[in-house]
């Protein structure tokens, strides 16, 4: 009978990750949705002293950029910008950012893509880590092992586990 309960907790356990991966998954395709603007506007170096030799070197690393930035396919600048808005806005991990943009039923990058806008992200993990924590631990009243287990879980958010201890660590 011991071991029925157990199985009956455990079974809740992964029921309720089930529960909040949907809802994270939700949120995600609202987010998506809502945030889909595109930033084209150019972005122009100000220089403050016009030295020939200055307004040169810096012609030469934009056009470095610009043809860097040209080999880069689209789809690839597409999925780092998506990227960028679930670390910004969901404030996800690197697993989680991965995992949504390869799903089928999520953004369904190509690996190639999806590895590239991670490789390319600049992401605080740990803050990352912290703004979710909050959010388990103030809004849905977790505790803190709660909320760990949270963000480690492969059901979750799929923190690495020093991002989690980090979070944890700081919440207050």
């Amino acid at each position: 009978m011991e071991e029925s309960s157990i199985e009956t907790k455990e079974k809740k356990k992964k029921g309720k990750a089930k529960w909040i991966v949907l809802a994270v998954v939700v949120v995600v395709i609202i987010a998506a949705i809502a945030g889909g603007g595109n930033d084209n506007t150019p972005q122009t170096p100000s220089s403050e002293d016009p030295v020939a030799t200055s307004e040169q070197s810096a012609s030469n690393q934009e056009t470095s950029e610009e043809k860097k930035d040209a080999d880069v396919p689209t789809e690839y600048k597409n999925a780092l910008k998506k990227a960028e808005t679930y670390s910004k806005t969901m404030h996800m991990s690197k697993q989680g950012i991965y995992d949504q943009l390869v799903s089928e039923y999520g953004e369904n990058f190509p690996p190639e893509a999806a590895q590239y806008a991670i490789d390319n992200l600049e992401a605080d993990y740990k803050a990352n880590a912290l703004e979710k924590a909050k959010t388990y631990y103030e809004t849905m009243n977790m505790s803190k092992e709660g909320v760990r287990d949270q963000l480690v879980s492969e059901y979750g958010e799929k923190f690495t586990q020093e991002e989690a201890d980090y979070a944890v660590n700081n919440l207050e």
